[in-house]
């Protein structure tokens, strides 16, 4: 799947879309505490339940507080952004595979608890972010990977158990599923310089 063209939408426009969308998620969580009293956390992702495969879909638009959505919202303006630097239809190609494989993922094998957030989708971009220097091999994207390893590689850690009341299946599946789509939207030519030649003949 080739990329579309980075000209597509100014820097500014850009912009304003990944503001829209932390304006949606602030919107969403200003109704659901004023308004309904955290009852829309129950849309949450819930493993094995025929209820909670809804969450799948749901699940990073969805928050346990304004704590959680505020440690959400840097981190997702960042990578969100620098995702769509290369165009509008790779950015929704990319997040709608790490919301469909990462939540299908968790909602076979997580935990039985109520998983709401976008760390996620935010892991989901990391993942992306960090491989797709490997299956690009071009100076940008490689360039792009290096810096973003040095700078988050620290993250990685949210992706393995300990810290109670986090969605470590979130953040380890939204990582993979990131790096999933970078090999899906890397364009061919640049895929195939991955693979090995096979050895002439004499």
């Amino acid at each position: 799947m080739a990329p579309s063209s980075t000209g597509e939408l100014t820097l500014g426009s850009r912009l304003k879309l990944i503001f829209g969308f932390l304006v949606l998620l602030w919107t969403i969580e200003i109704v659901d505490t004023v308004l309904l009293g955290s009852s829309l956390q129950h849309f949450g992702l819930q493993p094995r339940s025929l209820d909670g495969l809804v969450g799948i879909l749901t699940m990073p638009f969805l928050h346990g507080g304004w704590d959680h959505l505020a440690s959400n919202t840097f981190p997702l303006a960042i990578f969100g952004t620098l995702v769509l630097l290369r165009g509008l239809e790779r950015f929704l190609v990319v997040s709608a595979i790490i919301i469909v494989v990462s939540g299908t993922a968790v909602w076979l094998v997580a935990r039985s608890s109520i998983h709401i957030g976008a760390s996620g989708l935010i892991f989901g971009y990391l993942g992306y972010l960090m491989s797709i220097g490997f299956w690009e091999r071009k100076l940008g994207p490689v360039l792009l990977s290096l810096a973003i390893g040095f700078l988050y590689g620290g993250m990685l850690w949210g992706v393995l158990p300990g810290q109670p009341g986090v969605s470590w299946e979130g953040h380890l599946f939204g990582f993979l599923a990131g790096v999933l789509s970078a090999r899906q939207v890397a364009t061919p030519n640049e895929r195939a310089r991955t693979r090995i030649p096979a050895p002439s003949k004499r």
